[in-house]
């Protein structure tokens, strides 16, 4: 096994002067899964590429274990690659496909046979090891394509958005395979998806792209709970995070008919900057429902400044039933303009289409970002 490194990695396609990739650096540990996310067009499945030896590295340079492999053709990486369409041989059986890369390199038919038998064990697929592809269905393709990498026994696997071509439940449970799978193995793993649930739910660690630049490398929770900067805060979690700019007051920041209190420092690292607004940003199950007049209930969670329900009043457009929880889809009026917000709610309890909700965000959950730069202000 061995630990995977950008340094500085660049990636700039022939006749374009914006890189693709811009100065990637990211440490990978030994036998870690980390996941590349971000949305279209964002370097993601490029710096997988330059990984793989399948793009050139215009600058900076990629390591596996204490080899620098920046120039190193594919094959001489000890990298194993599954791609989104699976890339099996039609001709040939499951068996055979899974072997064939050890057949190339010329590894003797009982040794590759044995070597198919308990990748095929591991990956449940002994049954189908006669068949051709055409035979099996989507989900089993993959765990083919898995199939195929594992006997290599590489250093490092590679996964290009493997799970893409799935139906949504098959999504699901092959993505805990691979996840099972991979903490089984031991074996670094470099996965890329557009799918930020996948990402959250799959890596050790999640690395966020946007416009080639990396914008935050974190646990799960870590990049849940405390975002790097408003692109994060946006793309991370379903549903997204509330991002509201509202103005700077004292004792903490303008929030509807309500004074909401949050971190003082980052209130005074914007003032020092010269804005006058912060963004805020609310994940949906922050917020609490204040009964319509019911001030004192919102007291313990803001100040109320009028004689007008507590918070911000928002009218509700759409209402996801999901059994144990809600989702309320509403728009508010927040500075002269209508911005859309979702809230969780109580399952048992969700409002009719149309009607008015005032929310407030719960003391000490908020996340304070600055309106101008983008960057997170609060601790």
């Amino acid at each position: 096994m061995a630990s995977v490194t950008f340094d500085k990695a660049t990636r700039v396609y022939p006749g374009s002067t914006k890189p693709a990739v811009d100065g990637l650096d990211i440490e990978i540990e030994d036998g870690e899964f980390l996941v590349l996310v971000g949305p279209s067009g964002c370097g993601k499945s490029t710096s997988l590429r330059m990984l793989a030896g399948l793009e050139d590295v215009n600058g900076g340079a990629i390591r596996i274990g204490e080899r620098d492999v920046t120039h190193l053709p594919p094959k001489d990486r000890d990298i194993a690659m599954v791609f989104q369409n699976y890339a099996l041989y039609p001709h040939m059986s499951v068996a055979d496909n899974m072997g064939f890369a050890l057949k190339i390199a010329g590894v003797n038919k009982a040794e590759i046979r044995t070597k198919v038998e308990e990748a095929a064990k591991i990956l449940d697929l002994t049954e189908y090891l006669d068949r051709k592809p055409k035979a099996l269905s989507g989900g089993q393709r993959q765990r083919v394509a898995m199939g195929r990498a594992i006997v290599r026994e590489p250093q490092v696997f590679l996964m290009d958005e493997p799970l893409s071509n799935l139906d949504a439940k098959l999504r699901v449970s092959t993505r805990t395979q691979i996840a099972s799978l991979q903490r089984r193995l031991g074996i670094t793993t470099v996965y890329v998806t557009h799918d930020q649930v996948e990402a959250m739910t799959m890596g050790d660690r999640v690395a966020v792209l946007k416009d080639g630049l990396l914008q935050q490398v974190d646990t799960p929770r870590n990049m849940y709970d405390r975002p790097a900067n408003l692109f994060v805060a946006g793309f991370i979690g379903s549903p997204a995070m509330n991002l509201v700019e509202v103005p700077i007051t004292d004792g903490g920041v303008k929030f509807g008919n309500s004074v909401v209190p949050v971190n003082r420092e980052a209130l005074k690292t914007a003032s020092d900057k010269g804005d006058r607004t912060v963004t805020v940003g609310v994940r949906p199950e922050h917020f609490d429902v204040v009964e319509a007049g019911g001030a004192e209930a919102a007291k313990s969670l803001a100040k109320d400044v009028s004689d007008a329900p507590a918070g911000l009043a928002i009218s509700v457009n759409v209402v996801e039933e999901l059994g144990a929880d809600g989702y309320v889809y509403g728009s508010a009026e927040v500075g002269g303009e209508h911005k859309d917000l979702v809230v969780r709610v109580n399952g048992r309890q969700v409002p009719e289409k149309g009607a008015q909700l005032h929310v407030v965000p719960r003391a000490g959950e908020s996340h304070v970002f600055s309106t101008s730069t983008g960057e997170r202000l609060s601790d």
